[in-house]
C-alpha cells in the first residue's frame, strides 16, 4: 500500500508538470477542433495536424496494411505504445509478465478437402465433381451414410429434432414467393437447422448464387480466438442440375415441384430415398497478435473504469498486380480511431484528475471477427462489472467538422440519457432514431454489448449517410482508404467528444453508475 501511494504521488507530479507545459498548447488545440474552417478555408489548428500525423504514420506503406502477426503489427503496436508511454499512460494489462501488450492467439483456418458420395440403397449416383462442394469450420468432419430429408426453405422453426437428427437436410437457397419475403438467409437458415440436430445442410443454389462464387467466398480463410471451441459442422452445396440428377434418382419429382412444395403453408420435413456421405477438411495456422491496453489512473480504483477502444488492424497486402496499389493501408479504417483516442488520451492525461480510471484498448483481429475485443472481455485485466462504458471508436475522419452526432448502441445500454446530457452541454445536435445500429454488430463494441457490457460508438462520421454510402462503394477494404483523402475536421470534433464522453462517465458524481464489485488486489 506504502509503495502504490509514493507511485500514485510521483506520477501526480509528473502529471502536474506535464499540464503546465501543455495547457496553453491544449487550449489552442481545443478551438481549433471546434471551429469551423472560414470560407476560404484556412491552416489547420495543432490538433488536426497531429491528427494528420497519426494516420499518414499508421496508413503508410511502411506499415504494410496493419496485418496481425506481421512486422506491420509491431512497427504499429511501436508507435502506439510510445506515443501512450510519453502521454503518461501507464500499463493497463495489470499483469506484470506481459506489460502493455495482452498476447492474443488466434487460429486460422483454410478448407483444402471436399467429397461428397450419394446412394440410393446401395446403387451409386454419380454426380458431377464441380457441382457439389463440402466446407466445415474444423479441421475434418465426416458424416456417412446418412438419410437425406427434404425441408424446403425451412420457413418452420419448430422443426422436431427427432425429424433432423443424424439426417441431412436438404434447403432450397431460393427466395421465397413474392410478398412473403425471406426475414433470415439461408447460410442462417442452414446454421439453424444445424443447431437443431441436423448431421449436415445441403444447400441446393437454386436462387442467383453460383457455386464458384459460394466456393470462392467460402473457401476464404475462417478465424477463431485459440481455445475457442469450433463446431465440425458440415454443410455442402449443389447446382440445380445435380439436385435434379439427385431428385429423379430418388424418385422424387422434379426441383421445380418441390419448390412449390416446399413453399407451403405447413410444409413438413419429407424424407427423400438417398443416402449421402460428406466430408471436408481444412488446415490451420496459429497467428500470435496483441492488445495494446494502457490507462490514465484515477483518484479512486474502486469506483471502475471508463474504457476507449480502437482497433489497430487491417488487411495487409490486399491486392496483385497488375494493380498499382497492393496494400489496404486502412486510413478510415481504422488508423483514424486510433489517432482520436491518441489524442484524446493526450488531453485527458493534461486535464484535470478523474475519479475513475480510464483504460486505452488498440485491439487487433477486429477485421477477422471482432477477435480482440472477445479476448479482453474474456480474460479482461479488471472485472467486466467494473467498466462503466465502452467508448468505441471506428472509421471517423469520414466527414468534415459542425454535422450531427449519431450513437450506434442507442437503446441498447443504459448510456442514452447521459450521452445527450454531455451533447446538450457541448452545443452538439444528436441525430434521432435507431438509424445507425445498423452497424452496430460490425464493430467492437458489439463484443462487449454481448457480455452485458454498455459500449456504444458516438461520433459525426455516421451522421451523413450519403457520404458513408460512398466510403463503402468506394474506398472501404481496398488499397484506396489513404490519408490523403481523410477529413481531419471531423476527426477533431471526435476527438472533443470522446474526452467530454469519457470525463462525464469517469465523474462518480455525474455518473454515479452500478456498484462496483470489490477487486482482487492482485489484479492491481
Amino acid at each position: 500500500m506504502g509503495f502504490r501511494q509514493q507511485r500514485w504521488q510521483a506520477q501526480s507530479a509528473r502529471r502536474s508538470r506535464a499540464r503546465a507545459v501543455a495547457a496553453v498548447l491544449i487550449a489552442f488545440m481545443l478551438i481549433g477542433a471546434r471551429a469551423a474552417p472560414p470560407p476560404g478555408g484556412s491552416q489547420p489548428g495543432p490538433l488536426e495536424t497531429a491528427l494528420r500525423h497519426h494516420v499518414e504514420t499508421l496508413a503508410s506503406d511502411d506499415f504494410g496494411g496493419r496485418e496481425p502477426g506481421t512486422e506491420g503489427e509491431t512497427k504499429t503496436l511501436r508507435y502506439l505504445a510510445r506515443q501512450w508511454f510519453d502521454i503518461g499512460l501507464v500499463s493497463g494489462t495489470n499483469d506484470p509478465g506481459n506489460a502493455w501488450f495482452a498476447p492474443v492467439e488466434l487460429v486460422e483456418r483454410v478448407p483444402q478437402g471436399s467429397r461428397a458420395v450419394f446412394q440410393r440403397g446401395h446403387r451409386h449416383v454419380p454426380i458431377e465433381a464441380n457441382g457439389v462442394f463440402v466446407v466445415t469450420s474444423g479441421l475434418r468432419s465426416l458424416i456417412e451414410d446418412a438419410p437425406l430429408v427434404f425441408v424446403g426453405k425451412d420457413t418452420n422453426p419448430e422443426t422436431a429434432r427427432t425429424e433432423l437428427a443424424g439426417r441431412i437436410a436438404l434447403i432450397l437457397d431460393s427466395q421465397s414467393p413474392k410478398g412473403t419475403p425471406d426475414t433470415v438467409g439461408p447460410d442462417d437458415r442452414a446454421g439453424r437447422l444445424l443447431d437443431a440436430g441436423a448431421a449436415a445442410v445441403i444447400t441446393v443454389l437454386d436462387g442467383t448464387r453460383r457455386i464458384e462464387d459460394v466456393a470462392a467466398r467460402r473457401r476464404r480463410p475462417g478465424y477463431a480466438l485459440a481455445g475457442q471451441k469450433l463446431g465440425g459442422d458440415l454443410q455442402a452445396y449443389v447446382t440445380p442440375e445435380v439436385a435434379e440428377t439427385l431428385l429423379e434418382a430418388a424418385g422424387a419429382g422434379k426441383l421445380a415441384a418441390l419448390r412449390v412444395m416446399g413453399a407451403e403453408p405447413g410444409f413438413a420435413p419429407h424424407p427423400i430415398a438417398l443416402s449421402g456421405t460428406l466430408e471436408a477438411t481444412g488446415r490451420e495456422t496459429r497467428i500470435h497478435t496483441h492488445n495494446l491496453i494502457g490507462k490514465l489512473e484515477g483518484r479512486r480504483h474502486d469506483l471502475g473504469a471508463v474504457v476507449i477502444v480502437a482497433h489497430w488492424d487491417h488487411f495487409g497486402r490486399c491486392a496483385d498486380p497488375p494493380a498499382e496499389h497492393l496494400i489496404c493501408n486502412g486510413a478510415v479504417d481504422n488508423a483514424s480511431g486510433l489517432a482520436v483516442i491518441t489524442e484524446a488520451a493526450r488531453m485527458l492525461s493534461n486535464g484535470r484528475p478523474l475519479d475513475r480510471d480510464v483504460y486505452f484498448l488498440a485491439t487487433t483481429g477486429e477485421e477477422l471477427g471482432l477477435l480482440g475485443a472477445q479476448a479482453f472481455a474474456e480474460n479482461p485485466p479488471l472485472p467486466l462489472d467494473a467498466i462503466m462504458a465502452v467508448l468505441n471508436v471506428d472509421s471517423t475522419g469520414l466527414v468534415g467538422p459542425g454535422l450531427p452526432v449519431s450513437v450506434i448502441g442507442a437503446g441498447m445500454t443504459d448510456l442514452d440519457d447521459s450521452i445527450a446530457n454531455v451533447l446538450k452541454g457541448m452545443h452538439r445536435r444528436l441525430v434521432t432514431g435507431n438509424g445507425a445500429n445498423a452497424y452496430v454488430r460490425r464493430q467492437d463494441g458489439w463484443a462487449f454489448i454481448q457480455h452485458d457490457v454498455p459500449a456504444v460508438m458516438v461520433s459525426s462520421a455516421y451522421s451523413d449517410p450519403a457520404r458513408l454510402e460512398k466510403f463503402m462503394d468506394e474506398r472501404y477494404h481496398r488499397p484506396t482508404d489513404v490519408a490523403a483523402r481523410v477529413e481531419y475536421g471531423g476527426m477533431a470534433e471526435d476527438v472533443v467528444l470522446q474526452v467530454e464522453l469519457a470525463r462525464y462517465f469517469a465523474d462518480a458524481h455525474r455518473f454515479p453508475g452500478p456498484p462496483v464489485p470489490r477487486q482482487d488486489s492482485a489484479a492491481r
